[in-house]
C-alpha cells in the first residue's frame, strides 16, 4: 500500500493491495450439489452412527463427516474452531479489508457484507454469542469507521473441522465380515473451500486405486 493509502488504517504499518475472488457459498454450494446430480449423483439425507450400517450397501465408502469423524471413525485428532461472523447492509463498501491475524475481516459479498470474526479452538457452542458480536463491531469499526452505520441483518455461527493435518487418505475396515476400503477426505479447519478441489482430486484418485486393486467378479 501506499502511504496515503496506509493512512486510512492508523494503527497500521505496513498494508498490501491485490486483487482475488470471493466464493459465495450459500449459492457455491447448491450449484455444486446440481452438477453432482446432473453427473448422475443420487442425494440421500440419513443419519449414520457407524460404518457398518453401510456395510452391506456400498462397495467403497469416501469419508468427507468433517467434526463427525471424532465419532463415526473414533479420529481424536479432529476439534472444532468455532467461527461468528455477523452479516451487515452495507453497499457503500466495495473492497474486502482484513487484518494481519485473519481474525478480523470485512467481505463484501452480492448480497450483503460479512464482517468478523472469531478462531475459537474446541468451542462447539452453535448459538451467536453477544459479547463475540460486539468484539467483531468494534475491531471491524475500527478498521472502517462507517461500518457503525451499516444494518445488522443476521448473526452466522459455525465450526470448522479442523486437524493438525488434514486426513486424505485411506484404509481397509472391517465390516460384517468383508474388507471394504474408506477414502477419508476432512479436517480441512477454515480452508475447506480452498481446498476442497485439490483434496477432491487426491481423494478420486485414491478411490481408482481402490477400484483397480478390487478382485473381478466371476460372470458365471
Amino acid at each position: 500500500m501506499t502511504g496515503r493509502e496506509l493512512r486510512r488504517f492508523p494503527d497500521h504499518t505496513f498494508g498490501q493491495v491485490f486483487t482475488t475472488i470471493k466464493c459465495e457459498c450459500s449459492s457455491y454450494l447448491p450449484w455444486l450439489e446440481n452438477r453432482f446430480k446432473r453427473a448422475g449423483g443420487q442425494v440421500q439425507q440419513r443419519k449414520v452412527d457407524n460404518l457398518q450400517e453401510l456395510s452391506n450397501s456400498y462397495d467403497i465408502i469416501v469419508n468427507c463427516s468433517g467434526l463427525g469423524s471424532k465419532l463415526l471413525v473414533g479420529d481424536t485428532q479432529v476439534y472444532p474452531v468455532r467461527g461468528q461472523v455477523l452479516k451487515v447492509e452495507a453497499p457503500w463498501l466495495q473492497h474486502f479489508i482484513r487484518d494481519g491475524d485473519g481474525k478480523t475481516y470485512i467481505f463484501p459479498g452480492i448480497h450483503s457484507v460479512t464482517v468478523g470474526g472469531t478462531r475459537q479452538e474446541g468451542d462447539w457452542r452453535l448459538e451467536a454469542d453477544e459479547g463475540d458480536t460486539k468484539s467483531i463491531l468494534e475491531r471491524c469499526g475500527r478498521l472502517e469507521p462507517s461500518i457503525s452505520k451499516a444494518k445488522v441483518l443476521s448473526e452466522w455461527v459455525g465450526l470448522r473441522p479442523s486437524r493438525r493435518n488434514p486426513r486424505v487418505e485411506r484404509e481397509l475396515v472391517q465390516l460384517q465380515g468383508r474388507q471394504v476400503p474408506v477414502v477419508h477426505n476432512y479436517g480441512h479447519g477454515g480452508w475447506g473451500v480452498t481446498l476442497a478441489w485439490g483434496t477432491a482430486l487426491d481423494a478420486m484418485r485414491l478411490v481408482r486405486q481402490c477400484l483397480s486393486e478390487k478382485p473381478a467378479r466371476a460372470k458365471l
